[in-house]
């Protein structure tokens, strides 16, 4: 499955070898190397941001009339879509996630970049109410040199998320993908190239995020960092972003709580409570890992969602039948292993999962089976820490307030679900809990037309929607002078 020869990493313009260590991208679900590279090195960092600095001032892509980059973007768009069961294989591969997904995913990179390129065709500036005699404009300039560093979760979704809009803006991107998952970015790049992206506008530097990553956030020239990853990460970033006075955009972690009320459709919350935890093996910042069910219906609810989580088939990500595929790594399935650990030490009993399935040779990979825990409190550990996993925590609650102050209760608001047929008491609740996002009878459904980001530890900023371009752009305010007379100060 490896080839043995060592990938190529585009920088500043050239594809060459990295100057880090080399290692390999493993392959989730049998443990076997897929690629072979050598990482980046804070030398590569440096070269790869002062020739993108030179590319954006020399190459005329700034200068672009937002057409001409919007025909570029839609390229890029074509060539996803054209290559889409390659790409969608690569993205397996590289972290695991089951075919379905990932071709959803590759589908969702493209419209990444259709949307853009629309929105940047028809982007509009603003003239301002004059308030003398002048004509004043609001008017937005493309920053320089930004920076997107990616998590392993969604590697092809969440790069064109963000190098989408920022070449939109006009910006150079260096592009840090997850050191485990270095292979979609490559392609991104690859394709950004052909479609006609000037060479050194995009760079693709992996290797370990506390090294490259940092070196990347602290390098003079960049002018924006967008992360999506880990709060502790995020936070070191948003202090090394105070320093520079540079603005960032940080998606971080979730402990998304999803409410089923005794009015709720149970086939419809069963469903989409399965599928907002454990899709994506609970990979996810916004999984529904926290589960309040109104006390009336609790046990029959928790019943249907265990047994539908026991026929959930958890195997082998090139299967069209498979709904679960591994974890990303050992190290990773150890940690949720030892969470649930910490549930049960904690007070709670495992309904359903948590033991690693065996036969058809998924003792190779990194597999674990859906988990649900009950007997918790909304203070226990397991609770209130992001796993990252397919875990969920069942509580029963007795009234709306107590609903929603144990939703409320936690460092994190990145997401939300209600499930309930009556359409005011749901959209009474979605407005109280705090979270950037809240679905109300559906979970876990996107569109890039739509800004996505949290409140308190889940991040700052926002991504997607038409105001996803501004985010990589300056401000500038601009006045015209209309007056006949010259200014009377001198005069006076």
């Amino acid at each position: 499955m490896i080839s043995t020869e060592l990938l190529p990493l585009p920088i500043g313009g050239e594809w060459r070898l990295g100057g880090g260590d080399a290692y390999e991208s493993l392959y989730p679900a049998t443990g076997e190397p897929i690629a072979r590279l050598k990482a980046a090195s804070i030398a590569d960092v440096d070269e790869a941001i002062v020739r993108a600095d030179k590319a954006f001032r020399t190459s005329g892509w700034a200068q672009k009339l937002p057409h001409e980059r919007a025909a570029v973007l839609h390229r890029v768009a074509q060539l996803i879509r054209e290559e889409a069961e390659t790409l969608a294989q690569k993205q397996r591969l590289d972290n695991g996630k089951p075919i379905n997904e990932t071709r959803a995913l590759v589908a969702s990179a493209a419209g990444t970049f259709q949307f853009f390129a629309a929105a940047l065709e028809t982007l509009e500036e603003t003239i301002t109410p004059s308030r003398g005699p002048y004509v004043t404009m609001s008017v937005h300039e493309p920053m320089g040199v930004v920076a997107a560093i990616t998590p392993w979760n969604s590697p092809i979704a969440s790069e064109a998320q963000k190098l989408a809009p920022a070449l939109a803006a006009g910006n150079a991107v260096i592009v840090k993908p997850a050191e485990v998952t270095p292979l979609m970015a490559l392609e991104l790049a690859r394709l950004c190239e052909k479609a006609g992206v000037p060479k050194g506008i995009v760079s693709v530097l992996p290797g370990k995020g506390s090294l490259i990553g940092d070196a990347i956030a602290r390098h003079p020239m960049v002018k924006r960092v967008s992360f999506t990853g880990g709060t502790t990460t995020g936070k070191h970033i948003a202090h090394i972003a105070a320093d520079k006075m540079m603005p960032v955009s940080l998606e971080l972690g979730g402990k998304s709580p999803t409410m089923v009320l005794e009015d709720a459709d149970l086939d419809h919350a069963v469903n989409g409570v399965l599928y907002g935890i454990f899709s994506s093996s609970g990979e996810s910042c916004i999984a529904g890992s926290r589960l309040f069910v109104a006390r009336s219906i609790y046990d029959e609810f928790v019943t249907r969602v265990a047994e539908a989580a026991k026929a959930l088939r958890v195997g082998d990500p090139a299967s069209e039948r498979t709904q679960m595929g591994p974890l990303i790594t050992a190290r990773h399935r150890e940690s949720i292993e030892r969470y649930v650990e910490l549930g049960v030490s904690e007070g709670g009993h495992i309904r359903t999962g948590g033991v690693r399935p065996h036969g058809d040779g998924l003792e190779r990979g990194y597999f674990y089976t859906p988990t649900i825990l009950e007997g918790l409190s909304n203070n226990a550990r397991i609770s209130q820490e992001e796993i990252f996993g397919p875990v969920l925590v069942a509580m029963p609650f007795d009234s709306e307030e107590q609903l929603i102050e144990q939703a409320n209760d936690s460092v994190y608001a990145l997401a939300a679900g209600v499930w309930s047929r009556d359409f005011k008491r749901a959209w009474r609740l979605g407005r109280a809990v705090q979270a950037g996002t809240v679905w109300i009878n559906t979970y876990k459904q996107f569109s890039v037309s739509t800004p996505f980001g949290g409140w308190r530890d889940s991040g700052l900023g926002r991504e997607k929607g038409r105001e996803g371009i501004f985010q990589y752009m300056e401000q500038k305010s601009m006045y015209w002078g209309t007056n006949e007379q010259p200014l009377p100060w001198a005069n006076q």
